[in-house]
């Protein structure tokens, strides 16, 4: 079994491979549309729940209403609970203060990958990181659940916490990829030595249009040191690109965690948009809300795309 192994360390640009965004290809939604990628075309990815915190995934498209810049778009792609093929990256904590937790992580871990690969579309494939003073690529995206828990198995926590890069370096990785790109983060938060700043990390998964998951592993005996500063950020990553952050602090939580963000993304909807009319003065960031005509539903999906990436 081969190991692909890249380092980002301090100060090193060289780990990250950009993947050319103008790069022409062709998707299949479903197996009955396809679109090119070369127009203007903006996916979103959509996660609906009531007032309980229950998954809706029964609605229709006249339910939905897409603002791009303040402007009332017409949705072209509408897919309930979608199976476009998942690209989903799992990125890992291996920093000296997540040495007690790092076999119950990696154990819920290995049971969400078989999960993940035994069911849904057979083209879901996922990849493995670690981080600490510098960010493995533990294994590149794969089917091969064998390969993907041998790796697992050689996470060694050790000294700085490179979160920024990781993402950074996953996103600029799934970028290309068909289908949904997600990352799951599993971290009790804080970043103590990325090269990269947060808005760099969180303009790479943005332009990848990748999901974060944040699964925050909390002090199992007491809050003593607990990162709120670092479990904000992640909050933040997640709230900013259609996620949602999940909270454990034994193996029952984080199982029920990684079962929680499979239902998601058995649950999706997708919608997807030409932009028009858009204002002369449109930012290079453009803001996207999605709004329900139930006013007992909610809708969550990322907050925006940069114009300057679409083809």
């Amino acid at each position: 079994m081969s190991k692909h192994r890249h380092e980002c360390r301090r100060g090193t640009h060289e780990c990250v491979r950009h993947v050319a965004l103008a790069m022409l290809m062709t998707f299949t939604l479903a197996g009955q549309s396809t679109f090119r990628h070369d127009v203007k075309l903006v996916r979103l990815l959509v996660s609906v729940k009531n007032r309980a915190g229950d998954l809706i995934g029964s609605l229709d498209r006249d339910a939905f209403e897409v603002y791009d810049c303040g402007v009332k778009q017409e949705v072209a792609v509408f897919e309930r609970q979608t199976v476009q093929p998942l690209s989903v990256s799992v990125l890992v904590d291996a920093s000296a203060s997540t040495l007690k937790d790092v076999k119950l992580e990696t154990s819920s871990i290995g049971k969400f990958f078989k999960a993940l690969l035994k069911e849904g579309n057979a083209r879901d494939a996922a990849a493995l990181y670690s981080f600490n003073y510098e960010v493995t690529e533990m294994h590149v995206f794969t089917r091969n659940l064998n390969q993907l828990v041998a790796q697992l198995g050689r996470i060694k926590p050790t000294a700085g916490t490179s979160l920024y890069d990781a993402v950074h370096f996953a996103g600029h990785e799934v970028q290309g990829r068909e289908g949904r790109h997600v990352m799951v983060i599993v971290s009790d938060g804080g970043d103590t030595t990325s090269h990269w700043k947060y808005h760099d990390a969180l303009e790479a998964a943005q332009k990848a249009d990748a999901v974060i998951y944040p699964v925050i592993v909390v002090p199992i005996i007491s809050d003593a040191g607990r990162n709120t500063g670092g479990e904000h950020t992640l909050e933040q990553f997640a709230s900013n690109t259609g996620g949602r952050v999940l909270w454990a602090s034994n193996q029952s939580e984080l199982d029920h965690a990684f079962g929680e963000i499979l239902l998601d993304l058995r649950t999706q909807y997708l919608l997807a948009y030409y932009p028009k009319e858009m204002p002369k003065d449109a930012p290079r960031f453009h803001p996207v809300k999605v709004e329900l005509k139930r006013a007992d539903l909610r809708a969550s999906t990322r907050s925006g795309y940069y114009g300057d990436v679409l083809p």
